[in-house]
């Protein structure tokens, strides 16, 4: 069972599994109630058990929650853990941390979110982000054929801080669409007529539909709606349908591949999703840390990509997708 221990000001939320051996291995996730976090703290939990280690999980109290990943390190750091794997909120700001816990001994590799910079940790496991975000920003085009160069686009981000998840996500669908993505550390200064505005989800379903009716105040004319993540999509298509916009006018495409999600597709309330693999992730995080040994990573990717694959009902020439009864198979949640 997992035991809850409480932190100074309840920033955070901390569990461990039974103590097996002296070696303890820490995971540190954004939430703990975004599926994608639960079944990557899955993962880590099986491995924990296969290799006999102690696994000590922490996750903050909401999505940008540096406060609470900090003081996560620093507990981890004062129970002479080994090393830890980190999806980090904030990018930037949890880089000085790191380096203190790196200081102090501790292997950290950083899951799906890259540090800025990224060699700020001793590897790092991601999708692909941008490239995942290429995929369904091609299948969109695609799908549209000639109506995309009129395309009215409602785009749903995930923070005003753009960690390195989002504006990779973002820019990789503006890539895929054939728009100029102009700096490609950001998003936000595109001057491409098609975009209509940038909301913030939070990448969370009630702020997703929040920002969705923001947006229609913007543009009524919508056509294509890129979201952050599937939570952000759902809500999108909730004040979409609330206007009477459910009627196949509008395209929603996002990231993440968990089974509502997937389910979404299924439904045809999402077209098409990028597909990711957050078990696959955290229990080869363990592993590398445990035996110390880290896999092959392409320098000039910088990261271990773990993989990401379209999911869709409506296939289109010339972009690689899967089923959504495979999705579902591989999904999560």
């Amino acid at each position: 069972m997992l035991k809850k221990i409480a932190l100074a000001a309840s920033i955070l939320t901390l569990s461990a599994m039974p103590v097996l051996a002296d070696e303890v291995i820490g995971l540190i996730t954004k939430t703990e109630t975004n599926p994608f976090f639960v079944k990557m703290r899955e993962g880590a939990q099986a491995k924990a058990a296969e290799l006999g280690i102690t696994l000590q999980t922490a996750a903050g109290k909401y999505d940008g929650d540096n406060d609470g990943q900090v003081a996560a390190i620093e507990n981890l750091i004062a129970a002479g853990a080994k090393g830890f794997a980190i999806v980090p909120s904030d990018s930037k700001a949890i880089v000085p941390t790191i380096q203190k816990a790196r200081d102090a001994g501790l292997k950290v590799i950083v899951l799906d979110t890259p540090l800025d910079p990224m060699n700020a940790a001793d590897a790092t496991f991601a999708t692909d982000n941008r490239k995942a975000g290429q995929l369904i920003g091609e299948w969109a085009n695609k799908t549209l054929g000639d109506k995309a160069k009129d395309a009215k686009i409602v785009f749903l981000d995930l923070a005003t801080n753009q960690p390195t998840v989002d504006y990779l996500r973002d820019q990789g669908f503006m890539q895929g669409f054939g728009i100029d993505v102009k700096d490609p550390n950001k998003y936000g200064d595109e001057d491409d007529a098609r975009i209509c505005t940038h909301e913030i989800s939070q990448g969370d379903q009630e702020k997703g539909r929040t920002a969705m009716e923001n947006a229609l105040q913007k543009c009524p004319d919508v056509n294509v709606v890129y979201t952050i993540n599937e939570p952000a999509a759902a809500g999108a298509w909730e004040a979409l349908k609330a206007v009477g916009k459910d009627d196949g006018s509008v395209m929603i495409v996002s990231v993440d591949g968990g089974c509502p999600g997937v389910k979404n597709v299924q439904a045809g309330v999402i077209g098409g999703t990028s597909q990711q693999y957050p078990l696959k992730m955290a229990a080869m995080a363990l592993e590398a840390i445990h035996t110390g040994k880290l896999p092959e990573i392409d320098p000039a990717v910088g990261f271990f990509d773990t993989g990401a694959q379209l999911v869709t009902a409506k296939p289109v020439d010339g972009v690689p997708s899967i089923t959504v009864e495979e999705g579902l198979k591989l999904c999560w949640g």
